[in-house]
C-alpha cells in the first residue's frame, strides 16, 4: 500500500512529459478540479494565455428578477376612428365617383338601362353603333353611383339602380337614335332617363323621341310666325283698300249722272 502511494507521484511527471513541453512545471488550473463544470484543457500546441476565461452563467431566478425590475411600458393610446386611414378600396371608389360626377355634368341625356349578360362581341357592336350617334356606354357599380346620385339633381333616378345597370350618356339629346339601336338588343332594357334636366320614364322617352328635332321645330315656329304676320298685314291693308275702292266707285257714279242733273254754268236754278 505504501509502495503504491510512493510510486504515484512519480507517474505524474511522465504524463506531463507526454503532453506539451510548454506546460511542464506549471500547475493545473483551478477550474480543472472544479468538477463537472470545469473548463476543458487546452489543445496541444496552444498557449494557455489564449484561453478565454470562463463566464459566469446566470440562473433562471436571476433572469426573472431582472425582468421584474424592468419598467413597465404603457400601452399605446387608441387612434380615433376619424383618423383611421381608409383601405385602398375606398380611395379607388372615390376616383370612380369623381368620374361619374364628371360624366353626369357633361351629359344632357342620361339613360339608365338594365344590363343582362351578353357576349363581348355583342357589347363591342353595341358600343360601336351607339358611338356613331355620340352616345357612350358606361358600366357602373351601384355602390359607386348611388352616393353620387343621392347628392345631385338625379336623385329621383335612385329607384332604378336595383340590379346590374349601365348608363347611356350623350352631350346631345339623341333619344330617337338610342331607341333605334336598343330595339335590336334585347339584353339591354331601358328603365328611364333624364333629358335636359327632366326625368322621363320609358314611355316618356318614347314620346320625346317622336318629337321633331330642334332645327325642324325652329323652322316650323318661324314659318308660323311669318304666316301670322303676313295675314295680319293683309288684314290691315284690306280695309283701306276696300274703302278706297268704294270711294272711287262713288266718285265715278257721281261723275256719270252729273251732266243730266246739273244746270249749265250760265243759267240760274231759282225762280225770278
Amino acid at each position: 500500500m505504501a509502495a503504491g502511494l510512493a510510486a504515484r507521484p512519480a507517474a505524474a511527471p511522465a504524463r506531463l512529459q507526454g503532453g506539451d513541453a510548454a506546460l511542464e512545471g506549471h500547475a493545473l488550473p483551478a477550474a480543472e478540479a472544479a468538477g463537472p463544470d470545469r473548463v476543458p484543457a487546452a489543445a496541444p500546441g496552444r498557449a494557455p494565455a489564449l484561453l478565454a476565461p470562463p463566464q459566469p452563467r446566470g440562473t433562471a431566478g436571476g433572469r426573472l428578477r431582472a425582468g421584474a425590475a424592468a419598467p413597465a411600458v404603457p400601452p399605446c393610446p387608441a387612434v380615433p376612428k376619424s383618423h383611421v386611414p381608409r383601405p385602398q378600396e375606398d380611395g379607388y371608389a372615390r376616383v370612380l365617383q369623381r368620374q361619374v360626377e364628371q360624366t353626369l355634368r357633361d351629359s344632357r341625356m342620361v339613360a339608365v338601362c338594365q344590363y343582362n349578360s351578353m357576349p363581348d362581341e355583342d357589347v363591342a357592336t353595341l358600343r360601336h353603333y351607339l358611338r356613331k350617334h355620340n352616345i357612350h356606354v358606361k358600366f357602373v357599380l351601384n355602390e359607386v353611383v348611388r352616393p353620387v346620385l343621392a347628392q345631385s339633381k338625379y336623385r329621383n333616378l335612385l329607384p332604378l339602380f336595383v340590379c346590374r345597370n349601365i348608363l347611356l350618356v350623350s352631350p346631345e339629346t339623341r333619344a330617337r337614335e338610342m331607341l333605334r339601336v336598343l330595339k335590336g338588343v334585347p339584353q339591354v332594357n331601358l328603365l328611364g332617363a333624364c333629358i335636359d334636366d327632366t326625368i322621363l320614364s320609358r314611355q316618356g322617352v318614347e314620346n320625346f323621341a317622336r318629337l321633331p328635332s330642334l332645327e325642324v321645330s325652329q323652322g316650323q315656329t318661324v314659318a308660323a310666325l311669318s304666316l301670322l304676320s303676313s295675314q295680319t298685314s293683309s288684314l290691315l291693308q284690306r280695309g283701306p283698300a276696300h274703302l278706297t275702292a268704294l270711294l272711287d266707285e262713288h266718285i265715278r257714279q257721281l261723275r256719270g249722272t252729273g251732266g243730266a242733273t246739273e244746270p249749265p254754268p250760265g243759267q240760274s236754278t231759282g225762280n225770278h
